[in-house]
């Protein structure tokens, strides 16, 4: 199988400049065309994932490192399969067992990571700006896995993905997210997700609603053109889509709430709190899900509402496409030298 092309080639300017970054660092200040077209250009790679034989050789002879010096199962085993399954030769760097924990700088890891000349190099670590200071030191592309509280692109082009297709798998033609009515409830201070998310959605022309407890909103939210809430009942009401966000109790110095049990009461999502959203509205986590403190079972594993796994689905297929065009200038695709 060869790289895949959408078939609405005219809404993108022609070859690498439909994408004419090098990497992808954030959501942020991306343009409306460049997100479609990484949305776009995984759809044949949600199709190759449902055969029986998911391995294409786009990046045959190529080596990705996924560097991640924060754990991950979800994230880090996603790229790992997206890797492989475009033929690349995927190599997993943790940083428990890396060089980072005898004290060598990041600066020289990044320069050591050059040194073996990878294609691609895949980055996860706690501290915002780390992947760009990363980023500056190396000549491949890379992909920004997460970085402390800044941003996690590529989880926002999946969830984008997957409203998009489940609404599409239910009648709607073109695209979706003009008028959307997204709330976005939880840990909005120490997510990452929330941030990418919000960029993408917003960018595509959605409603976003964010709700969280007063310790848990960023000041000046508003500047993301999105629209604050602590009543969750009153965020929920005529929602299309609600994505919960898990308590990062990892990021937090200090008491943001309570309660985990006056936080299920105040901000879990129930059957009975979800009445309040538009009739069909959707259901999303990025997980790891604490469940009865966040969303409730019933909800979460809800067969009609919940879109969870396939939230896991199209994260591979996300990030095949866009292993795949970040390093279409170094294999030389026609249009992206």
């Amino acid at each position: 199988m060869t790289a895949p092309h959408s078939s609405s080639a005219a809404r993108y300017p022609a070859g690498g400049a439909a994408f004419p970054h090098r990497d992808l660092l954030g959501l942020a200040g991306l343009a409306p065309h460049e997100l479609l077209y990484l949305l776009d250009q995984a759809e044949p790679w949600v199709a190759l994932n449902r055969q029986p034989h998911k391995r294409a050789e786009v990046l045959a002879g190529l080596t990705i490192i996924n560097a991640f010096f924060e754990n991950s199962t979800r994230t880090l085993l996603s790229f790992e399969i997206a890797g492989k399954r475009l033929g690349a030769d995927v190599v997993n760097m943790h940083a428990a067992t890396s060089s980072v924990k005898k004290g060598e700088t990041l600066i020289d890891t990044a320069l050591t990571l050059n040194a073996m000349r990878a294609d691609a190099i895949v980055i996860r670590h706690a501290s915002s700006g780390a992947v760009g200071l990363i980023a500056d030191k190396v000549d491949c592309p890379v992909l920004n896995a997460g970085d402390g509280q800044h941003e996690h692109p590529t989880q926002g082009l999946l969830d984008a993905l997957t409203i998009r297709g489940a609404l599409r798998a239910r009648g709607e033609t073109g695209e979706p997210f003009a008028g959307l009515r997204v709330v976005i409830c939880g840990d909005i201070l120490h997510s990452r997700v929330a941030r990418s998310n919000i960029h993408a959605l917003t960018t595509l022309g959605a409603d976003v609603r964010v709700c969280a407890p007063p310790a848990l909103m960023p000041a000046e939210i508003e500047q993301l053109k999105v629209t604050p809430y602590h009543d969750f009942d009153a965020a929920l009401a005529g929602a299309d889509v609600v994505m919960m966000l898990r308590l990062q109790l990892e990021r937090m110095q200090g008491q943001f709430v309570p309660s985990p049990r006056e936080y299920r009461h105040l901000y879990g999502l129930t059957l009975e709190r979800l009445a309040r959203a538009a009739p069909g509205a959707l259901v999303m986590h990025p997980g790891p899900m604490n469940r009865g403190i966040e969303i409730d079972s019933n909800v979460a594993d809800h067969a009609a509402v919940s879109l969870i796994t396939t939230q896991v689905e199209m994260g591979v297929a996300i990030r095949m496409a866009c292993l795949d065009v970040l390093t279409r200038r170094a294999r030389g695709v026609e249009g992206w030298a």
